[in-house]
């Protein structure tokens, strides 16, 4: 098959969970001999030279990119506020370069699927029905709308909290004028997948999480500082900020009061000058920034811990803890998506107390530590197999395309 991949930015280098899912879906589908292409947004906020992609990817996907402007605008977003009835978040990837490179690939080239990487790439359908008889497919990261409705719960400021709350009803609104536009759902989660459905979705519809390639993922724990505890996700997104601070403010001084050794590895980009005043003024806190290797920085560290209170479809970086081995402590909404069983390969809790009394009892017993994380590697490995996921989506085109060709 010919594939074609639209994304909203260019998924290398893989630091973030949408990336990391859309470039292991690009490469999973070459791997088994079907043509990629990937036509990205090369945004300013996530720049990624095409000169720098490795031989390994640059020779087996077709990269395109298209150099634009997507930063935020108070001015933008205000005019979008008042005259608009759109959501500013969508509207800001609908741009006309894009458009036109979009129309100039589909003039030149014939594919026979069309895969749109998240909710904001829907603006193009229209534009892939006039130029493309190609099968589209839209996957779904998250419920967009869901993220906005929970950061909007747990905001202070009553106008914020009104704004989030206009924001995600546009973004609701959206979501059902673009319903069923597609050919095809492939969200990333088997509740997504509920939620399109309990929404009036009549498509066909694939269920395709976050891959890994196993074979790169093998558990390392003789490179491990126990009982080092550790974070790492992107620090300029509003639930990664809203966990870091609840984790240090409500469960962090539980901990080193137990232990006061203890200490705490924070990693990520992007972080805003008020987080890290924040993690430079906690005891026992390391703060790494952004780091070169995430990988050898999980292998480094020993409890990961994933405190979310709002966001939406699948944590990658979850999914990527467990399968490197490591015991997760995390709540219902980190976990949200995942069929983990909490007790065996991931621990659960909502509440700072319990929270903190997980931790205290994975640091005490380091038998229970391994068990959990040899369960959460083994867990990984037999249902987030890039092998099988990306073969598994591979036939259902094929049964969509053959029939197409019928009716």
């Amino acid at each position: 098959m010919k594939i074609l991949q639209l994304t909203n930015k260019i998924p290398y280098p893989p630091k973030d969970g949408g990336a990391i899912a859309t470039l292991n879906i690009s490469t999973g589908l070459s791997k088994l001999g079907h043509e990629v292409t990937l036509l990205g947004m090369n945004t300013r906020k996530h720049y990624s030279s095409l000169k720098d992609l490795p031989a390994e990817l640059s020779n087996t996907i077709t990269f395109h990119d298209v150099e634009i402007d997507t930063a935020l605008s108070v001015f933008a977003a205000g005019t979008n506020l008042l005259f608009s009835r759109l959501p500013y978040n969508a509207v800001r990837f609908f741009r006309k370069e894009y458009s036109r490179a979009l129309t100039d690939l589909l003039s030149k080239h014939e594919f026979d699927v069309i895969q749109l990487e998240g909710l904001y790439m829907a603006w193009y359908i229209p534009l892939i029905r006039r130029y493309s008889r190609a099968l589209i497919s839209l996957r779904a990261h998250n419920i967009e709308h869901e993220i906005w409705e929970r950061t909007a719960a747990q905001e202070k400021s009553w106008f914020k909290r009104w704004y989030l709350r206009v924001l995600a009803r546009r973004i609701k609104n959206f979501k059902m004028q673009v319903l069923n536009s597609y050919d095809v759902l492939i969200p990333i989660t088997e509740r997504d997948a509920a939620h399109f459905s309990a929404t009036g979705n009549t498509t066909p519809v694939h269920v395709v999480p976050a891959g890994f390639d196993m074979d790169e993922m093998q558990p390392e724990p003789h490179r491990m500082q126990f009982p080092d505890t550790f974070f790492i996700g992107t620090l300029d997104w509003f639930p990664n900020q809203e966990g870091l601070v609840w984790f240090l403010e409500n469960v962090w001084d539980k901990l080193l009061a137990s232990f006061p050794d203890l200490v705490f590895h924070v990693a990520g980009r992007n972080a805003p000058p008020w987080i890290q005043q924040l993690l430079q003024s906690k005891r026992n806190v390391i703060y790494h920034g952004e780091i070169e290797d995430a990988r050898a920085y999980i292998h480094e560290h020993a409890i990961m811990i994933v405190p979310l209170f709002s966001g939406s479809g699948m944590r990658v970086k979850i999914i990527e803890g467990m399968a490197l081995g490591k015991t997760i402590v995390t709540t219902s909404i980190g976990a949200e998506g995942i069929p983990v069983e909490p007790g065996t390969n991931i621990v659960i809790e909502d509440e700072a107390e319990a929270f903190a009394d997980q931790v205290v009892n994975l640091v005490k017993n380091r038998t229970l530590f391994d068990q959990m994380g040899q369960n959460a590697a083994r867990f990984v490995r037999e249902r987030f197999d890039n092998r099988n996921i990306s073969a598994g989506l591979a036939d259902f085109y094929q049964i969509q395309l053959d029939r197409k060709k019928q009716r």
